[in-house]
């Protein structure tokens, strides 16, 4: 396994455990509110989801890149 490889596994694990936790909780609200507001209140942890993959999705191109350390810049 090379270097990279292994950097990508914490984010890619959290964002799969984050997602998971969001399509759950969407199942929840589902389940337990009644008419137009299982939709609106469902919007949110899908946005959530979404914007957890576009994340991982950045994360990973940046250790492709070899910029691991990118807290150093600031």
């Amino acid at each position: 396994m090379t270097p990279h490889r292994k950097k990508m596994i914490a984010p890619i694990v959290v964002s799969v455990i984050m997602i998971l936790y969001y399509v759950v909780y969407f199942g929840f609200l589902i389940t337990l509110l009644p008419g137009i507001w299982k939709y609106v209140l469902g919007i949110i942890p899908f946005a959530f989801s979404v914007l957890m993959l576009k994340v991982c999705i950045e994360r990973i191109n940046e250790i492709r890149k070899g910029e691991e350390d990118d807290i150093s810049k600031y």
